[in-house]
């Protein structure tokens, strides 16, 4: 006796996605105006690798409690203090946000985490981070996410047809971009960790995306005659088992993290969430829609 495989989604299922376009494009448009609305009021909580810094690399003789060692050095009042594992369980990473003051202001903080730490601890690496290469870091973590969807969106063009390309860099740019909105939200610290989570996030969103117009190519070959909003609910409906099931396993990995991974994930495991659920609402409602008010594909009668 065969068992049959577990579904979530009914195996054959008729929802007419592109009747909800609207209703979709009006709240991908208010989305993207509540972002702006929020960047341009409340900006975002800039870490420091952004805002610069001092960061520190130590080792002990014996395993760190960071729970302990955050403990700590939060009784300091240096402000924004981030502390990570470093390789061993003996060795760590303090970053702590730039003080007010000269050179030796700064000198002053790592003092006093050294007072802090006492006896016991070899100091491998004292670095003051001034803003202006935090300014440098910020502008490459941009331009970094900028290229990486403009170049995944080139490769759709030239893979499928150009009409697909322009869906791809709409849908993905709105994922990025309201998830920085989150992190403007919250004002969830905002670094190097929040640039790989975003370029996680266009990576995920476009390989959802490129799922649904794979479909979509294959429906056009094997009916050339067939309406252009009939083969992209067929194309949705066919890949929507796929695209629930892999949003709904990536998030039993990532909620345990925005749950109990406490306050130095939270904003790593918080974007993630936000992102998958907002780029699968992406992939399935507004990405193949947009090809509508596109000039019309190959093979195609979108009439």
């Amino acid at each position: 006796m065969f068992l049959r495989p577990l579904r979530l989604i009914p195996e054959k299922t008729n929802i007419d996605f592109v009747r909800a376009r609207f209703f979709a494009f009006f709240v991908t448009l208010a989305l993207m105006v509540l972002t702006v609305v929020l960047l341009s009021t409340k900006g975002l909580n800039l870490g420091t690798d952004f805002t610069g810094g001092v960061l520190i690399e130590a080792k002990s003789s014996q395993a760190i409690d960071l729970g302990t060692i955050r403990k700590d050095l939060g009784s300091l009042d240096l402000g924004e203090v981030e502390i990570q594992q470093f390789g061993s369980p003996e060795e760590i990473l303090i970053r702590i946000q730039r003080q007010d003051g000269d050179e030796q202001d700064q000198m002053r903080a790592v003092q006093s985490v050294r007072d802090k730490l006492g006896e016991g601890y070899e100091y491998k690496r004292v670095e003051v981070v001034g803003p202006t290469v935090g300014k440098e870091l910020f502008n490459a973590g941009v331009l970094a996410a900028v290229l990486a969807i403009i170049g995944m969106s080139v490769y759709i063009a030239f893979r499928f047809e150009w009409q697909f390309g322009v869906a791809t860099v709409v849908s993905t740019f709105h994922d990025v971009f309201v998830t920085v909105g989150l992190f403007s939200l919250f004002q969830l610290d905002f670094n190097l960790t929040s640039v790989a989570v975003l370029l996680t996030l266009a990576g995920y969103s476009t390989n959802d995306t490129i799922v649904i117009f794979d479909r979509i190519r294959e429906i056009m070959r094997r009916h050339k005659a067939d309406n252009l909003k009939e083969v992209i609910n067929i194309a949705v409906n066919q890949t929507l088992s796929r695209t629930i099931m892999t949003g709904g396993t990536t998030l039993i990995a990532i909620l345990p993290l925005l749950f109990v991974g406490g306050p130095v994930l939270f904003g790593f495991a918080a974007a993630l969430t936000w992102g998958i659920i907002i780029g699968t609402y992406s992939s399935i409602y507004v990405a193949a829609s947009l090809l509508l008010y596109m000039p019309r594909l190959r093979r195609i009668d979108s009439k």
